[in-house]
């Protein structure tokens, strides 16, 4: 028997396998009950316009047309259509995402703006039209660019109403208060240690693995995270951002504040 090799690309192994299984059983039963095969033949009249298999009734008919196919590898798993390219599925899936009318062609990610899908089409192009006069850094979105003017402002427009804490993003000020609300929604897979921000779950995995990225550029020392990067360098630049309003000291590092240096600050905050 000659064997025939198929590569097969995103096609679920369970539809395959379930495809390839009919076609043997109607194949053994049309040797087996030949005169089954002629009964069958005289009531068939619908057929499939891509591999002309004949059917007694159209429902029949459009339920094996969703079965996917090699030529047809895509398979929608909420309507069972199926389609021969990538781009056509991603198209077609903005049919069940009707409050998201507008979808991107490349990844099928859909947006209920415009202007989003216009802005998210430069991840794909890497087209950066919005310019940082003062660093030179490039953005793709405008609302990025928005939160990184702040950093050369000072701006910090979004405050905490439980310790009155400042950000210059409002995603940043969200994430803050999962800490005065207790919330971790982020695990890690490895230990299972909860984090109230994504990126502390990132930075707390390089533990597991070991790596350190962020390198000084005075002492070449190493760290896993990039803000303890920013931190240890104001060892070398004897920079003190974070002042305290009670004593007048300076600090590196605005856990200092909090310390026990100063338990009535502590008493004020965490009473």
């Amino acid at each position: 028997m000659k064997e025939v090799k198929i590569d097969y690309i995103n096609i679920k192994e369970e539809h395959v396998t379930l495809a390839i299984d009919q076609q043997k059983n109607e194949k053994v039963k049309e040797q087996i009950f030949p005169e089954d095969k002629k009964k069958r033949t005289r009531k068939l009249s619908h057929d499939c316009d891509v591999c002309k298999k004949s059917f007694s009734q159209k429902g029949r008919l459009n339920k094996h047309k969703c079965v996917p196919t090699i030529e047809k590898p895509f398979y929608c798993g909420i309507c069972g259509k199926s389609f021969s390219n990538q781009n056509d599925f991603n198209s077609h899936k903005c049919v069940h995402t009707r409050k998201k009318r507008f979808c991107c062609d490349i990844c099928g990610k859909s947006f209920s703006a415009s202007g989003k899908l216009t802005s998210h089409k430069r991840i794909h192009t890497g087209e950066t039209p919005y310019h940082c006069d003062v660093c030179g850094k490039s953005f793709s979105d405008r609302s990025a660019f928005n939160c990184h003017e702040r950093v050369h402002t000072g701006e910090k427009p979004y405050q905490c109403n439980i310790c009155c804490k400042s950000f210059s993003q409002k995603s940043a000020l969200t994430s803050h208060k999962r800490i005065h609300a207790g919330e971790k929604p982020y695990s890690c897979n490895i230990c299972g240690k909860s984090f109230p921000r994504n990126y502390a779950l990132t930075d707390h995995r390089r533990v597991h693995t070991g790596e350190k990225p962020y390198q000084c550029d005075i002492c070449n020392k190493s760290f896993s995270a990039s803000r303890t990067l920013t931190t240890h360098k104001r060892i070398h630049t004897g920079e003190t951002p974070y002042h305290c309003d009670i004593c007048g000291k300076s600090f590196s590092k605005w856990q200092l504040i909090f310390s026990q240096t100063f338990p009535y600050r502590r008493e004020t905050i965490f009473l």
